[in-house]
């Protein structure tokens, strides 16, 4: 039967000391890159169907490999799609990603697609998330309604304009930066650290909290990641993106082959 969504669980969480979540991309379409982020210890996973081809059946292994490690497991969608997005949550996804949200109907209709009845419209199956009718579907579609999150993703000077309609659809469960297409919408392309784009990430912040609704922000390698952290903390938002796991990989091997080249020179001389 569908799992406890853990990410959602910590966003809900309102203690004194409040749980930090840590995240990352998956752009490698192989459950193996799912083993390997469980594995290095990450909360949660957005396994990315926008920007990378990935088919059904290998979708649904990453999100049972997620699911075997008690990792949460999103799906960022290319667009707004009902059908597209049901099938993701028929395979078992714990919650949608929508890319570059610019109006609050948009958002209001990826809500829909996500709940089942009273709350919205998503057509009835009890597939694997439904342990295939094990349980009775009336228990499986009240538990789907509350453990299933929806995140948009602001992207857009559109999205930083509407965002306090945005924010204000019910049944939205987070909010996530998406500083680059920002960067490029606001005219300086790529310069994510931009006082522009900064000051509009901030804003977003500040009306997501005003909305109760979690934010969630990326520490980016260019950035003194302890300080870019401390920030957001600061400003009441403790859920983090470190990337994707393809960027993580690729500096890795980089650094690791110039250490052994600098490594082999100074053996030499």
């Amino acid at each position: 039967m569908l799992r406890a969504n853990k990410l959602k669980q910590a966003l809900a969480e309102n203690g004194e000391v409040p749980i930090l979540s840590y995240g990352v991309m998956a752009s490698i379409p192989a459950a193996a890159s799912i083993e390997l982020i469980a594995e290095a210890g990450f909360d949660f996973v957005v396994i990315d169907t926008e920007h990378v081809l990935i088919n059904p059946e290998t979708i649904e292994h990453m999100i049972r490999t997620a699911e075997s490690y008690d990792l949460t497991p999103l799906v960022r969608v290319a667009d707004s799609d009902p059908k597209a997005i049901l099938r993701l949550l028929d395979a078992g996804a714990q919650g949608i990603v929508l890319p570059n949200v610019e109006d609050a109907e948009t958002l209001e209709r990826a809500v829909a697609a996500c709940r089942y009845a009273p709350e919205g419209n998503r057509s009835l199956n009890a597939g694997r998330p439904g342990s295939f009718g094990k349980y009775p579907l009336k228990d499986y579609v009240a538990r789907a309604n509350q453990q299933i999150m929806v995140v948009a993703m602001i992207e857009s000077r559109a999205g930083v304009d509407n965002i306090e309609a945005i924010a204000a659809v019910p049944g939205l469960d987070l909010i996530l930066e998406g500083a680059a297409d920002l960067s490029q919408s606001l005219g300086v392309s790529w310069q994510t650290g931009h006082p522009e784009v900064i000051e509009s990430l901030q804003y977003v912040a500040d009306c997501a909290q005003r909305h109760s609704v979690a934010y969630c922000a990326f520490l980016r390698e260019s950035q003194t990641q302890s300080q870019a952290q401390a920030d957001w903390r600061a400003r009441g938002v403790h859920t983090f993106m470190l990337g994707d796991e393809r960027g993580i990989a690729f500096r890795a091997l980089s650094s690791a082959l110039a250490s052994a080249r600098t490594a082999s020179g100074a053996n030499e001389s």
